[in-house]
């Protein structure tokens, strides 16, 4: 796949760093951490810029969030209610537990698409419950962007800086990612840990 997505930005350039970025948010397995990079390469050797290159990265990021944040419209909460209301007991979900962290998205969903837009695979999905919740649509897009373009400016600019050796950046990504996910898991577990406790106390 690495070798697909490099060939067809250096193809296409501009364009296909947008086609790149527009895929990477509707299919994640294509990853940011090798399009951004060899994107920031591209600069060293063509007539490319770092900044055409931050710009048409960032275009396609946003068209793709918007595509995903409209399929999560179509998966609104009332939907999402029915389902839950028929199958949620092989989860032990309720409906009530769906507006609760509806209500928590509401109260904290921007701040989480701004710092999310900096997490692998995560970046691209949380559109989806972003659309759900019926974020309004323009405040979605300005925290977006502006997560986006940080996580862009960061992958590209590095890119360029080590030039042929891009590839080394994957390495450290990966670190990265491990880091990332495992305090999210550590923080869910005791995100789960607080609601017993609490629970309990409350018995």
């Amino acid at each position: 796949m690495e070798n697909w997505v490099t060939d067809i930005m250096e193809k296409l350039g501009y364009l296909g760093v947008y086609l790149m970025m527009v895929l990477e948010n509707v299919f994640p397995p294509i990853p940011s951490e090798i399009v951004l990079p060899f994107g920031g390469f591209l600069t060293t050797y063509t007539d490319l810029t770092v900044l055409g290159v931050v710009v048409a990265a960032t275009a396609g990021s946003v068209i793709g969030a918007m595509i995903l944040y409209s399929i999560g419209m179509l998966l609104d909460i009332e939907r999402l209610e029915r389902i839950v209301d028929r199958w949620g007991h092989i989860l032990r979900l309720k409906k009530e537990d769906v507006r609760k962290a509806d209500a928590w998205f509401d109260k904290y969903g921007y701040w989480t698409v701004l710092f999310c837009r900096m997490v692998p695979i995560v970046r691209s999905l949380i559109s989806i419950p972003a659309g759900m919740a019926q974020m309004n649509f323009w405040l979605f897009l300005l925290f977006t962007t502006i997560g986006t373009i940080m996580w862009n400016i960061i992958l590209i600019t590095l890119g360029a800086a080590l030039g042929a050796n891009w590839q080394n950046i994957i390495g450290f990504m990966n670190l990265y990612k491990d880091f990332v996910y495992a305090a999210l898991i550590i923080g869910t577990i005791l995100f789960i840990i607080w609601l017993i406790w609490k629970k309990r106390k409350r018995k």
